[in-house]
Parts: C-alpha cells; structure tokens; sequence
C-alpha cells in the first residue's frame, strides 16, 4: 500500500477534530437506544408494511406510488419484476416466508424477459441479475438461476461493441443493441458495475463467456491511462474515449470505485489486478478529491469538473457519495473485524484509509441530524470559506429525499467491524425520521420528501425498490447481533444483493499496462 506525508497529517488533523467534535445538534442527544432486537423488529415491520402496502395497490408491478395507490411498469405492459426480484432476498433475510413464497411464484409464472424494448444494462443487471442471482445463493433454488441466465444471455449483445465496454441499454427481446446505442454514451458507474454478477454466474455455469465479456471492460478503463485512474462520468462504447472531463464519486461514477475493490474480496482476494487499481484511486481520491469544511473540519469528498490538474474543484457532494464510508473501511480491514486487522499488523495506510472511512461517514450523518426533518438531502454542498458558520447548505432543488440506502449502509459496516454503538444509534435516529415523514398513515407504505427542511411539506408519491432492497436491509443488519452475511464470506453488490465469495474461476485474462507504482 502507498501513502503520502501530507495526507497522514492532514487526515490525522481530521482525525482528532473529529473525535472533539461537539454533538451540539439536537438529534444527537443521548438517549438509550431500545435492544437490537426491538430494533430490528421495528424495521422488519416498516418492510411488510411497505411490502403489504405494495402488495394490495400494485401486485406484480415495477413501480409502486404508494399515496395515489397505484403501480406502473418500467417499459412497455410487461413488468420487470422490478419491486419483487429487488425485495425477495431481504424477505429470506428477514424470514418472511409466506411473502417469500408469493414472491416465488409470481417469479416462475410472471417473469419473461422476452421483452421487445430497450432497458439499461446496468439497472437491469445490479437489480434484477443480481436479485436473481442471490435469490438462488440464499435458497439453492435453481428456477432463480434458470432465470438468471436467460436474462444475463439477452443482457450479453450489449458487449458487443467495438470496444467492448457495453452500451447504456439493450433490446432484451432481439438479442442485438440498437446501432444507434453505439453513438451514444455509457456512464462509467454503469460499465464498471456489471462485474459482480456476471462472474458469479460464470462460476456457477462454468461458462467462462459470462466472465470475459466483464472484464474486458475493466482492461478498456484502464488502458485510457488516466491519472490516477480517476476516470471521467462518460465513456463512449464505440471508441472508448471520454467525452468529459468531468470526475466525480457520485452519480455516474461510484460505483466504478466499489467494484474495484469487491471484484477483488469476491475472487478471494486473488485478483491482484483490481487491488492495485482500488489502491491507486485511493490515493488519487485523498489527494485530489478530500477537502474539510468549516468551521468544525467535516471530511468530504468533492467533484473535479474539469478533471485532474484542470484547475477546479466543486465542494459539491451527492448522497451517493455517502456509500464510500464503508467501502474505505472494509478497504482497509479485507472483510476482517478492525481488532482482526490490527493483530495481524496494521500499516500507516490501513489507519488512514480507515479514519477516512469513518469521517466521511460522520459527514454524511450530519447531513441527516442538521435538516428539519432528520433526513438528508439529494445534494449538499460544503462550506470551505473561513468565515462560514455552517459547514453546507443545501441548494433549493436539491432538498429531497428519495429514501437512498449509502449512509445506512456505511452505517452497517463500520458497526461490523468496530462493534461501536455510535453506529447504532446514528441509524435508529435515521429509521426513525423515515417513520415520522415517510410513512403514509394509511397503511400504504412510505414515501419520498420534496423537501428535508419543510417538516409537513410536499411528499413524492413514490416507494423505490432499493427502499425494500437495500435502505431497510442494511438497517436491518445495522441491527444484526448474529454476524448474518460475514463480510469476509459474502460480497454485497451495488443494489445489497448478498453473493458468496467465490474461488477464482478463470484466470485474470490480462494484466495492467500502467500498474501502480
């Protein structure tokens, strides 16, 4: 691992502002928590409320608007199956097992991806792959493989590029991408966030196909030879060449950093190739992307808009960013406990990597505690002014709050591999301002805020998948004393979807042009 002088220090600063750092607001005020259990009982009851809300106004639906009670499908009449396949592995979590089974069935007789429209490759893959595919880890049920496979084969003709980095979306019914997808953009999040499932279920066919086509797109990344391989938010399939400059660790680009490294834990830690990646970005994030705010030093990561060295620096940061928390920690510790990590000898780097971790969390928490309603916001952007007396503001249109999971999941690993109790209590403050303006009284579920900082304002009639998939599943597990899912056992994809780590099926089939030196 590589580090740098002036990142020890100031991350070391951070470090010990943090640990001094008041709880001044009132969300924060000491007050004992209920049992973990209680807890968990709490938030299995906000999942079959939604789940029975859901269930009652938009059976077999892709989305669900739970004030005005009705569902619609993504594309065209045939539905996805995208509020069931992305739910059905939290119900097994939770042991659900009469809305597992009627989950089940509507999947064996609903569920035909013979669909003649173009979806997105990437949410097509992280949801409904991925929901598959851990459907069928969890319960060795092979209809969900059979439908796995069926679904990753129509996926497959978006590969099929020049490049082969994969176009934004595929006809799944035709088996060949529109040649106008070639003329248009990928996302770099999106290209680079397939891995995951595709290698898994090469490993469990033994179709090496599956495998390939994925990692031909991480060699394409990496021979762009960008600094630090801080990669531009858009990519062209047909000639792999960036049409911006613009980086950032929100959307369009978070999840290309989190696959690095789980492409790595998912292969037992094998691939050396995705390692030296993750490292290398790392390094490039903390010393072009890491700022503290003021006045009370809150770690954040912001957006390069003209790129590496392009002279500007956005102190803007998404929700999505919140994600990077846990992703830094278990960087540091390989799935293991931080005590683990520490015995077996604890490097200079590990330490900061995983302080980074814990402050950008802190940061992403207080976006919650500082708003009216104990939820954050879409966007904030940080204060770096010396006179500023609030370390952000939120932007008028970027005050709602669309029920994300990545500061609750951040939340869920650091309370894994620290066993601190602050964790805890942050995510019971959270889940609690979701019951208080999320819930509907009717019964019909929980909904969306237009406004954090307007307590009794306008609500979004909607209910996201990954409220079902992910938000209430990390808390969930936040709230887990039974150690379900090791991390040093399990790999959670980008949409919390439990895959097993796996040995290393097929050999790495290529090696980097420019390894980190």
């Amino acid at each position: 691992m590589r580090t740098s002088t002036r990142a020890i220090i100031t991350l070391a600063v951070a470090a010990l502002a943090i640990y001094f750092y008041p709880l001044i607001y009132a969300g924060n005020k000491e007050k004992a928590l209920p049992t973990a259990e209680e807890m968990q009982r709490a938030v299995q009851e906000a999942f079959v409320r939604s789940w029975n809300g859901y269930k009652e106004h938009a059976w077999g639906s892709d989305i669900y608007h739970p004030i005005s009670q009705k569902g619609e499908n993504m594309v065209g009449s045939k539905p996805m199956g995208w509020m069931i396949v992305d739910s059905i592995d939290t119900m097994m979590l939770m042991g659900l097992d009469d809305e597992v089974k009627e989950a089940r069935d509507w999947i064996e007789k609903n569920l035909d991806y013979d669909i003649d429209m173009p979806v997105s490759v990437f949410e097509t893959t992280i949801r409904m792959l991925g929901g598959l595919l851990s459907a069928y880890y969890l319960s060795g049920d092979e209809m969900y493989l059979e439908k796995a496979r069926d679904l990753a084969d129509r996926i497959l003709p978006a590969f099929g590029s020049p490049t082969g980095i994969p176009t934004e979306e595929v006809n799944l019914k035709r088996g060949v991408p529109d040649q106008a997808f070639l003329y248009t953009i990928s996302s770099t999040a999106e290209v680079a966030t397939l891995q995951l499932e595709f290698k898994y279920l090469a490993h469990l066919t033994k179709d090496e196909k599956y495998w390939r086509a994925v990692e031909n797109v991480m060699k394409a990344l990496e021979a762009t030879h960008m600094p630090n391989l801080l990669l531009p938010i858009f990519i062209s399939p047909r000639n792999g060449m960036f049409s911006t400059r613009e980086i950032r660790m929100g959307s369009r680009g978070d999840s290309y950093y989190e696959y690095l490294l789980k492409q790595w834990l998912q292969t037992s830690q094998k691939e050396e190739v995705y390692r030296d990646m993750y490292d290398e970005t790392v390094a490039g994030i903390k010393q072009y992307m890491v700022q503290y705010s003021t006045p009370n030093h809150l770690l954040f990561i912001g957006e390069l808009p003209q790129g590496v060295g392009g002279g500007q620096f956005s102190p803007k940061m998404d929700h999505l960013v919140c994600f990077a928390g846990g992703m830094f920690a278990i960087g540091a510790t390989n799935g293991k406990t931080l005590a683990e990590a520490q015995a077996e000898g604890w490097t200079t780097e590990q330490a900061e990597d995983f302080a980074l971790g814990e402050q950008l969390t802190r940061s992403c928490v207080e976006t919650y505690l500082q708003t009216a309603t104990g939820l954050g916001p879409e966007i904030v952007v940080f204060n770096t002014d010396p006179d500023s007396t609030k370390d952000f503001f939120i932007k008028p249109l970027d005050r709602h709050n669309l029920q994300r999971p990545e500061t609750v999941e951040s939340l869920f690993y650091l309370y894994r591999l620290t066993n601190d109790p602050k964790y805890r209590k942050w995510g019971w403050q959270i889940f609690q301002s979701f019951e208080k303006y999320g819930r509907l009284e009717d019964s019909s579920g929980y909904t969306c805020l237009r406004d954090v900082e307007t307590p009794n304002g306008e609500r979004i009639d909607n209910m996201e998948s990954f409220w079902l998939a992910e938000t209430l599943k990390y808390l969930w597990l936040l709230f887990d004393d039974n150690n379900t899912w090791p991390l040093d056992k399990v790999v959670f994809n980008t949409e919390a979807h439990p895959l097993p780590v796996i040995p290393k099926s097929f050999s790495t089939g290529w090696e980097r042009l420019y390894p980190y030196a």
